[in-house]
């Protein structure tokens, strides 16, 4: 069985064809500036070869029908044709209290994601588009929804309500949605595996650190907490993200004359380390400027850290303890001298860490120091593979009424 995975934006589209049977990467790719000038295609096959298509794409349509001629193209493609693809899979960013697992994609579900819109503007339709080009693409082939909000359903009230007025809960549903599930259930289930324990016996703290980050406690395989809010915007300081600010300085901008979008402009797109260290954002360029004696590029990444240790804290605190700490995706994966700054502090918690080992990068790994009471894991996170598998296993269920 071959699952197409898909994650549409709104002027990209980025895709991953997966032999579900072996787990294997057949191919993948992005699309990018879909409607703008200059639209083009990066490709890469089995045999590891990059290829560039540079073709105007006017929308997710033109999109979608180049990504499956590029799959099926005698001298570059992966398949012979568009029957070998079993199914779809789409990563949603926002599926609000409608949903809570994965979901066979029907109209009623696309109607729901279109009622999430006001929640995740810039990706739910987005996504919608992505969806309806795939149907004119490959009708009647299944498509599956995976929601980035769907694992943290679990959270139990006192977790995740806002103390504001009720009513607006009950009329706009404002209320901590927290993202990154897909990513934060498979680091999850990897520790679990790796540990040699049942996920319902472990308490876990995933730390899926990058450009965006958020903090997860899952107690018992299920998201008791977790950093990101009512938008991605809560939470620790990211890229450009401002993370968790007292509310009244939003108000107290704009007495001083600054307009909602500017304020919102500024907290998602001028904040974070960006802000803090006045470089930019990618943790990369922090760090070479801190290595060369830069203090505000110093000051930025021991913000962000002691910022993440505060969550970890909170959350041991939360659940009575925890097994093991999992950091993951780019920054959590790549960078020893971000793990090791928020590590740092924690040792009468159990979280020690050993040096050499916290060395190494992009691999699975237990980085824990022997004397350690607590496990500290590196897991490579890979959503586009838990989408795949949430997508083979509702079409198996599919096929089997």
């Amino acid at each position: 069985m071959k699952i197409l995975v898909i994650n549409a934006g709104s002027s990209s589209l980025k895709y991953q064809l997966i032999n579900i049977l072996t787990e294997e990467v057949l191919a993948k790719g992005n699309v990018e500036r879909i409607g703008i000038e200059g639209s083009v295609l990066k490709h890469l096959g089995v045999d590891g070869k990059k290829i560039e298509i540079k073709n105007e794409m006017s929308d997710h349509s033109q999109a979608i029908a180049l990504v499956l001629k590029t799959l099926i193209d005698p001298k570059i493609g992966v398949i012979k044709s568009m029957k070998e693809i079993s199914a779809i899979g789409h990563r949603v960013v926002h599926g609000g209290e409608y949903f809570d697992k994965s979901v066979i994609i029907t109209d009623s579900v696309k109607e729901k994601i279109r009622k999430c819109i006001d929640l995740a503007p810039l990706h739910n339709p987005a996504h919608i588009l992505g969806i309806e080009a795939c149907e004119r693409a490959m009708p009647g082939v299944p498509q599956v929804a995976v929601f980035d909000t769907a694992f943290h359903q679990t959270m139990p009230k006192k977790s995740y309500l806002y103390p504001i007025p009720r009513e607006l809960y009950d009329k706009y549903k404002i209320r901590r949605y927290g993202m990154h599930g897909t990513s934060h259930k498979y680091v999850a289930l990897k520790a679990a595996e790796f540990l040699g324990k049942p996920l319902s016996q472990l308490k876990l703290i995933t730390a899926h650190l990058g450009n965006g980050s958020s903090i997860t406690a899952i107690q018992g395989g299920k998201s008791i907490d977790t950093s990101m809010g009512f938008t991605p915007l809560a939470g620790v300081m990211m890229g450009t993200r401002s993370g968790d600010i007292d509310p009244a300085i939003v108000t107290f901008l704009i007495e001083k004359g600054m307009t909602s979008a500017e304020i919102n402009d500024m907290l998602n797109k001028k904040s974070g380390l960006l802000a803090i260290s006045g470089i930019g954002s990618d943790f990369r360029d922090v760090g070479q400027a801190y290595l060369s004696g830069d203090e505000d590029a110093k000051l930025a990444l021991y913000m962000f850290a002691y910022q993440v240790k505060k969550y970890i804290g909170a959350y041991i605190a939360a659940m009575g303890g925890v097994d093991a700490l999992i950091f993951t995706a780019g920054v959590g994966e790549y960078n020893p001298s971000s793990r090791r700054r928020i590590t740092e502090g924690l040792e009468h918690l159990g979280i020690i860490i050993d040096q050499e080992i916290n060395k190494e990068r992009g691999v699975m790994l237990d980085i824990s120091d022997k004397s350690a009471t607590v496990k500290t894991l590196v897991i490579p996170t890979n959503e586009e593979l838990m989408i795949a598998r949430d997508t083979q296993e509702l079409i198996s269920k599919l096929n089997n009424i």
